[in-house]
C-alpha cells in the first residue's frame, strides 16, 4: 500500500456557487476536473474545458439499487455525449469531465483511462457500474506512457474523491484484525470497521434471516435490496456477505446485520469486548436507531 503524501487542491467556483459548477486541480499536476450539476447541464456545456478530449463519469443512485451507481466513459466531444446522455440516462445527477491543462491527452490516453478506470472501479466494487459494454484494453501504450497515465489516474482518483465521488478508494483500508468490530448474537457473526463515510460490514459476515418484529421496515427494504444484488446471499439458512459492504451508520450496519432495531454504537464490539462506543466515542451509551439507522 502506498503512503498517502500531503497535497494541495484548488477549487475555483466560476458561478460562485459552492454547490454548482466546479472546476478541481492541483496545481503541480496537469489534470483538471470539472463538476457539472445535470441542472446546471446548459452552463457547464459553455465551459471551454469541454473542447478538450477526456475521461468523464456520471454519479446518481437508482431507487432500488444498494450502491450508488457510475457511469465511466471517454470522448473527444463532451458536449454531444453529454447531451446524449441527458436523453437517455436517468440516474445520474452529477456528471465529473477531467481532462489535461496541457491539451496534451490523445485518443490512446483516454480509451486506456477509461478502460483502466472501469477496472478499478469493479475492483473496490463501492458503485455499481452502468456500464453494459465494457471496452477491451486493445490499445497499445508504451511503458513511458503507461507509468504517466498511472500518475495521472492517481490525480483523477484525488480530485474526484475530493468533489465527493471515491469511486476509487476501498471501503475498508485496514487489513490490521485490531481495528476490526464484531456483532456476534442472535445467532450472527458478523465484523466490521468504523471508516469516513460510515461502517463496513466485511466480506464473510453471516447474518440471521429471519427478522424480529422490531425491525424497521426501511432495513426491510435494505436488506431486500441487498439480495437483489447479490450482496447477502442465502447459504444454510443464514445470509453471508459476498462483499465488503459500506453502511451509512454503525446502527444501520447492526439492524441489517441482527435483522431488528439496534444501536450500533454498543451492538459492536473490538476482540476484548469494548463497545464502538467506548473505543471511538467515549461516552457510555450511544445514540439510538431513530437517529442513524434508518
Amino acid at each position: 500500500m502506498t503512503t498517502a503524501t500531503a497535497k494541495t487542491i484548488q477549487i475555483y467556483l466560476p458561478a460562485g456557487e459552492p454547490r454548482g459548477i466546479r472546476i478541481a486541480e492541483i496545481t503541480t499536476r496537469i489534470v483538471q476536473a470539472v463538476l457539472i450539476p445535470r441542472s446546471d447541464l446548459t452552463q457547464g456545456k459553455l465551459r471551454k474545458e469541454l473542447d478538450l478530449p477526456g475521461i468523464y463519469f456520471l454519479f446518481g443512485e437508482g431507487e432500488d439499487e444498494a450502491k450508488p451507481i457510475v457511469y465511466i466513459g471517454q470522448t473527444e466531444d463532451a458536449r454531444k455525449r453529454f447531451d446524449s446522455h441527458n436523453k437517455t440516462k436517468t440516474f445520474w445527477k452529477t456528471a465529473v469531465f477531467c481532462v489535461s491543462k496541457t491539451q496534451n491527452f490523445t485518443q490512446a490516453h483516454i480509451r486506456y483511462l477509461e478502460w483502466y478506470c472501469i477496472q478499478r472501479a469493479k475492483g473496490v466494487g463501492r458503485y455499481t457500474l452502468d456500464n453494459g459494454q465494457v471496452p477491451d484494453n486493445s490499445t497499445y501504450v508504451p511503458e513511458p506512457m503507461e507509468a504517466e497515465l498511472m500518475d495521472v489516474f492517481e490525480t483523477i482518483s484525488t480530485l474526484v474523491s475530493t468533489l465527493g465521488y471515491p469511486v476509487f478508494e476501498p471501503l475498508a483500508r485496514s487489513v490490521n484484525a485490531i481495528s476490526r468490530f464484531f456483532c456476534r448474537s442472535r445467532g450472527c457473526d458478523a465484523s466490521g470497521e468504523l471508516v469516513e463515510d460510515g461502517f463496513v460490514v466485511r466480506q464473510g459476515s453471516k447474518s440471521r434471516i429471519e427478522p424480529a418484529p422490531s425491525m424497521p421496515e426501511t432495513i426491510g427494504n435494505r436488506r431486500k435490496s441487498l439480495v437483489e444484488a447479490g450482496i447477502l446471499e442465502e447459504v444454510n439458512g443464514i445470509y453471508i456477505f459476498q462483499q465488503d459492504y459500506l453502511f451509512p451508520s454503525p446502527s444501520n450496519a447492526a439492524a441489517t446485520v441482527l435483522g431488528s432495531s439496534a444501536n450500533g454504537w454498543n451492538e459492536w464490539k473490538d476482540a476484548s469486548g469494548r463497545t464502538l462506543s467506548e473505543v471511538h466515542r467515549d461516552t457510555p451509551d450511544g445514540d439510538d436507531l431513530s437517529e442513524d439507522a434508518s
